[in-house]
């Protein structure tokens, strides 16, 4: 009887052990905390939200991973994490805020302060040393605004500059997009001249219509434009980043369906990538780099796919060569609004879809670029999603490119 005992016990305590490393298992598949901003609002919030998920690292599905929070604003449209990614950004275009949200280790957003614009702020970008933010503003006229940043909380201006293009400094700019270099020499944005590209209405410039700003960061924060800038950049820019190296830059053009290259050259000079621009698929609206600088990811808007480039490492140069279906596109749900890659496994490509409600899920093949649909894809969100930000967490190291 008592040798019965001992083995039953024994039994209890091996199947006691197993559930519990099951259970450890679990915890440790999730890999990544994506954040959804949506811009149409709930009861609760009114005029946008904040959405977090987690990212299975198996077969790279989204959960959900709690309520939503508030945006803290009107129509939220872009959203920036701070290096170590305990701090998260919203810019809310319906009220001219920039909102800051402190992240804690379980992934959740608690709302920290918020600054108010002139003007409604289109896009943000935190710099390497997580000291400064950068705002860019305006609805026909375009603004760069530099903020300090102290233990994640926005400060004082410490840099401003108005987006103009000599000879037609009268014209009506609107700003796109805004990205800094990874070894946090240099600051770039991108706008297009409204009153020489105006589908639908009349123009009355003749001024090149796309255009990419360059100023490098000195001391204090102080920017100071690059050599000829500003830069032509097609028609329509509409997204702009750089990769690990700070040695390209890119930007997608919505009216070309284009994207164009830049190689970063002695003192933060840009200078157009040879064999471009490079075909993507109709109105691309976002791109993404992937955390090792090998691939470029372009989310297009209207036929509702991804674009998938390899870059050529010597030269920069984008090839859409990597497919394993012959095709360089992947569908995702209906008009894409913004990209990323997982920075934990760099091994998932993610889009906020605008009028899908949703997130689409891909599995990148870390060889080839090439991009398989992730299990149960595409998943529910809030009412359309326009900005995505994805944050690792958990005991791994993250895939990176020291610059």
């Amino acid at each position: 009887m008592k040798f019965s005992k001992l083995r039953q016990l024994f039994l209890v305590s091996t199947i006691g052990l197993v559930v519990a490393t099951l259970f450890t298992g679990c915890q440790l598949v999730s890999i990544d905390y994506v954040y959804v901003a949506t811009s149409a609002g709930t009861t609760k919030c009114g005029g946008g939200q904040i959405e977090s998920y987690v990212v299975d690292s198996q077969s790279g599905a989204v959960r959900s991973a709690g309520a939503a929070v508030c945006a803290g604003g009107v129509d939220p449209v872009a959203l920036a994490l701070s290096p170590g990614n305990f701090n998260l950004y919203a810019a809310n275009y319906g009220d001219n805020t920039v909102v800051h949200f402190a992240l804690n280790t379980n992934g959740v957003a608690t709302l920290k302060d918020t600054i108010t614009l002139a003007a409604p702020p289109v896009s943000l970008a935190v710099n390497p040393a997580g000291t400064a933010l950068f705002v860019v503003s305006g609805k026909t006229s375009a603004t760069l605004t530099e903020y300090a940043l102290s233990s994640g909380a926005i400060g004082a201006v410490t840099a401003q500059e108005n987006l103009l293009i000599p000879g037609f400094e009268g014209d009506s700019l609107v700003p796109t997009a805004v990205t800094v270099l990874a070894n946090g020499s240099a600051v770039f944005a991108t706008a297009y001249d409204l009153s020489a590209y105006n589908p639908g209405g009349t123009t009355t410039s003749s001024a090149n219509p796309g255009w990419v700003f360059g100023y490098t960061i000195g001391s204090g924060g102080a920017l100071a434009p690059t050599t000829g800038n500003p830069y032509k950049a097609g028609v329509k820019p509409s997204a702009l980043a750089a990769d690990p190296t700070s040695r390209f830059v890119y930007i997608t053009d919505f009216a070309s369906s284009q994207l164009i290259g830049y190689g970063v050259q002695t003192a933060d000079v840009l200078g157009f990538l040879p064999n471009g621009p490079f075909k993507t698929g109709a109105e691309p609206i976002s791109l993404a780099i992937d955390p090792r600088g090998t691939f470029i990811y372009v989310a297009n808007a209207l036929d509702s796919t991804v674009t998938a480039f390899v870059i050529d490492l010597p030269t920069g140069t984008p090839s859409t060569t990597v497919s394993s279906t012959g095709s360089s596109s992947n569908s995702t749900d209906t008009q894409p609004s913004a990209i990323a890659v997982d920075p934990a496994l760099g091994r998932y490509v993610y889009t906020a879809n605008f009028l899908g409600d949703s997130i689409s899920g891909f599995r990148l093949d870390p060889t080839a670029g090439s991009l398989k649909q992730t299990q149960a894809t595409p998943y529910p969100t809030g009412n359309k999603p326009t900005a995505i930000v994805i944050a690792p967490h958990g005991n791994h190291a993250t895939q990176n490119v020291a610059p």
